[in-house]
């Protein structure tokens, strides 16, 4: 009985350590408020990116980025590295970069786990006071 209770107490604190950071696949919604893509947060080099992996919508699963600029102009948008370059200051990661697909537009962002599921991002043009803030729900 005591090797149940510390086998599940030992899960149960592995899952909760480990749904306490940015990391991992979150869900990006779009405008009418649906999830549309999922987004995979990792880190590489000590600094956060985050990639396309999965478009839900079948019809979309195909598109190009075709509004972007420089290296992403007309890349495929699965797989697409859309954040980069985010490192960690306090309980945020800021200095990086995100790109919008859907317009091709680049931001200035800061990311910040708002919750173990809620991770706040916000991408602005010169200062965040100027930009639009989204919450991404993590994938389960």
């Amino acid at each position: 009985m005591k090797k149940t209770f510390f086998t599940f107490l030992f899960l149960s604190l592995v899952l909760s350590i480990n749904s306490q950071t940015i990391f991992g696949k979150w869900n990006s919604k779009n405008e009418a408020g649906n999830v549309d893509s999922v987004l995979e947060v990792y880190e590489k080099d000590g600094k956060a990116y985050a990639k396309v992996v999965e478009i839900l919508n079948p019809a979309r699963k195909n598109a190009l980025c075709v509004n972007c600029e420089g290296e992403y102009k007309d890349k495929p948008i699965l797989g697409l590295d859309i954040l980069s370059g985010l490192e960690k200051d306090d309980d945020e990661w800021s200095g990086g970069q995100i790109i919008d697909p859907r317009n091709g537009k680049t931001y200035k962002c800061y990311i910040k786990l708002v919750s173990a599921n809620k991770l706040k991002l916000r991408g602005y043009i010169g200062v965040s006071l100027f930009g639009k803030t989204a919450y991404w729900e993590r994938a389960k």
